[in-house]
């Protein structure tokens, strides 16, 4: 019976390893490839500027990532929008951006990443501004999808935007002066773009 020296198993071992993780980044790199992408570019008065990226994977499951600064300090609502125009209505800024995208008629709630949650499809967690302004929102949700022509769609025939607001979503309040979750004036607004 033949041996194999200690330094000949450890090459081995390590020629091994990276032919694995060579499989594993291939492998991330066509799965990466398969899914579906989306940006806004989110700008509001005062220097509020940003962007939201979105990434549905084969699970139906939509990644949002969101960078914004110029923000006052503090909580935010930040809410998926039913229409994709970011520019005045009826007197409120950003109006034409429409109501929370809610394509099931469900209340207005705390977001959940489950697929039978009660709240509208748009609802997104709160973001949290620091003192610098600046925010940072990794989340993910399964109400809303970047495929076309189902009614949960972002890419409908007037598009979809990424709404933030002046004050805190209490995902509670269904509707009021302040909007649902009276999360007040709108103050920044992006169009959802597909790449």
């Amino acid at each position: 019976m033949k041996t194999i020296s200690v330094r000949a198993f450890a090459a081995l071992s390590a020629i091994t390893v990276a032919g694995g993780g060579a499989a594993l980044i291939a492998s991330s790199a066509a799965a990466n490839e398969a899914a579906i992408h989306a940006r806004a570019e989110i700008a509001g008065p005062n220097g509020v500027s940003g962007f939201a990226t979105f990434a549905e994977d084969a699970g139906g499951v939509v990644h949002v990532n969101v960078k914004v600064s110029g923000l006052a300090p503090g909580l935010h609502g930040a809410h998926i929008h039913t229409i994709g125009a970011c520019t005045a209505a009826n007197g409120v800024a950003f109006g034409g951006a429409g109501a929370h995208f809610n394509p099931h008629g469900a209340p207005h709630g705390e977001h959940t990443r489950s697929e039978h949650a009660e709240h509208h499809a748009g609802d997104m967690p709160n973001l949290i501004a620091n003192d610098d302004g600046r925010v940072r929102l990794n989340t993910a949700s399964a109400h809303f999808t970047l495929a076309h022509d189902v009614a949960e769609s972002l890419f409908d025939a007037d598009g979809s935007a990424i709404v933030i607001h002046a004050n805190q979503d209490d995902y509670v309040t269904q509707s009021g002066p302040l909007g649902p979750g009276q999360s007040g004036p709108r103050i920044a607004c992006g169009v959802i773009d597909e790449l």
